[in-house]
């Protein structure tokens, strides 16, 4: 005879081989909580709706609470024929109190169940993750304060663009990872819909209440349709999305620690306790947590390939895919976390060098555009200016010389005869007069501290 939970219908059970690919409850056993309080609420909607007594109620209460402790402890040994932690919670709630413990699966399925239990622990984790995007976003405006007056070249192509400050360096770190925040803030009002109820794909006949699991579970609502509820995992594909996204910005900022942290820039250094050495070669000091934090950024967007094509093509409602959402979702999270953990105590530890960043800046003359909008000033066509500048740049390069150095006469013989000398084109005055919106100037970077500081406030 079949012992499964499912098992009227079969003559004989799963061959052990075949059960072990079926089974999921080696990595899902993870929401055994989610699953208990899913569960403690629909038997409270069964006993207010009178599908249940209030013995009964009692009962399973008791039970499920004697289930989580064993779970919490490590006394309940996961079996492959039990296939999942929805049938192994019902399995050992039936042993411990009877035949009131067959009841608490009156008008649900493992449809919706565990869509109700992989959506409350993604909940969850959400708001896990919005806490600790606050903690890097906190950690960045601090910085941002600290650094607002230390002057570094700027980059695009990996070449010295325009001059920086390292506060309005920050900053631009902080406006990806603010949109991160909002990402996750959006998602969360999605995730909180109720799928309880659903049942298999089509409702129950029985006398439901789900409104009332709605308000157990601090949902904002139940889904607005069966079909729907049990086949959609639009949310965890986009914790996947999200996530993904977040540890690219990561990526690319770590890129650029290891880059500064390099011999070739030595802008920054990293503090030991976020290095490594190498086996053989005593000199060294590598960045390996940085590089972990890019490196790690191909599980998540693995993951979220992995989660998207399991989803192509499938035929709503449930399929046995599905089950291939958790670890992907699951080791998303557990990546994503860790990482914005980690990353939010290197950057504390990461210091830049004044002395070198001002002698960095000495170089590709930094300064270029800031002549040609002083041209443009003088009524000179941008595009006539850039010319005329570029004519420049290139005369001091064969000549060895930098703009300090460029007389009255060579500027008049490049056709610039607008400028006596080039002298007030310093790295300073040309911090200090970028005021645009957005630009680095001091008062314009104080400007962005102060509205980022707002923010990281009325953040959740």
């Amino acid at each position: 005879m079949n012992t499964n939970l499912w098992g009227g219908r079969f003559d004989k059970p799963m061959e052990h081989y075949t059960a072990a690919y079926n089974a999921s409850i080696f990595f899902d056993n993870v929401l055994f909580e989610y699953s208990i309080d899913a569960s403690k609420a629909h038997a409270a909607m069964l006993e207010k709706q009178k599908i249940i007594t209030s013995g009964e109620l009692s009962e399973i209460n008791r039970g499920l609470e004697i289930v989580r402790k064993k779970l919490e402890k490590g006394e309940i040994a996961f079996d492959v024929m039990d296939e999942d932690i929805m049938m192994t919670v019902e399995k050992y709630l039936t042993e411990e109190i009877g035949s009131a413990g067959k009841r608490l699966h009156t008008a649900r399925s493992r449809n919706d169940q565990n869509v109700v239990d992989e959506t409350l622990y993604l909940r969850h984790m959400v708001d896990e993750t919005k806490r600790l995007l606050k903690e890097l976003l906190v950690v960045l405006v601090d910085l941002a304060e600290q650094g607002k007056e230390i002057a570094m070249p700027g980059f695009t192509h990996l070449q010295h663009a325009q001059p920086m400050t390292v506060g309005f360096y920050y900053m631009a770190h902080f406006q990806g990872l603010r949109r991160d925040y909002e990402r996750f803030s959006e998602l969360r009002k999605r995730v909180n819909q109720n799928p309880l109820g659903a049942c298999a794909m089509a409702g129950t006949t029985l006398p439901i209440d789900r409104w009332y699991t709605t308000r157990l579970l601090g949902f904002d609502a139940p889904t607005e349709n069966a079909l729907d509820t049990v086949g959609n995992r639009d949310s965890f594909a986009e914790f996947c999305f999200d996530a993904a996204l977040t540890m690219v910005h990561l990526s690319g900022f770590a890129e650029e620690l290891i880059v500064f942290n390099s011999q070739e820039f030595r802008f920054i250094d990293i503090d030991d306790s976020f290095c490594t050495g190498s086996s053989i070669m005593p000199q060294k000091k590598n960045p390996d947590i940085a590089e972990l934090v890019r490196g790690k950024s191909s599980r998540t967007i693995g993951n979220l390939v992995s989660i998207l094509t399991m989803l192509k093509g499938t035929f709503l409602t449930l399929n046995k895919d599905y089950q291939e959402d958790k670890e992907r979702l699951f080791d998303s999270v557990e990546t994503l976390h860790t990482t914005l953990y980690v990353f939010a105590h290197m950057l504390r530890a990461v210091h830049f060098k004044p002395e070198v960043l001002r002698q960095q800046l000495e170089k590709g003359f930094i300064t270029a555009t800031d002549i040609a909008e002083y041209l443009v000033g003088c009524d000179v066509p941008f595009r006539d200016a850039h010319h005329l500048v570029g004519e420049l740049v290139k005369y001091c390069e064969a000549h060895g010389k930098d703009f300090s150095q460029v007389t009255k006469e060579e500027l008049r013989a490049l056709g610039i005869t607008q400028l006596d000398d080039l002298s007030c084109f310093t790295v300073d005055a040309s911090i200090c007069n970028r005021r645009s919106w957005g630009g680095v100037a001091p008062e314009e970077v104080e400007r962005q501290i102060q509205v980022a500081r707002a923010f990281v406030g009325q953040a959740e």
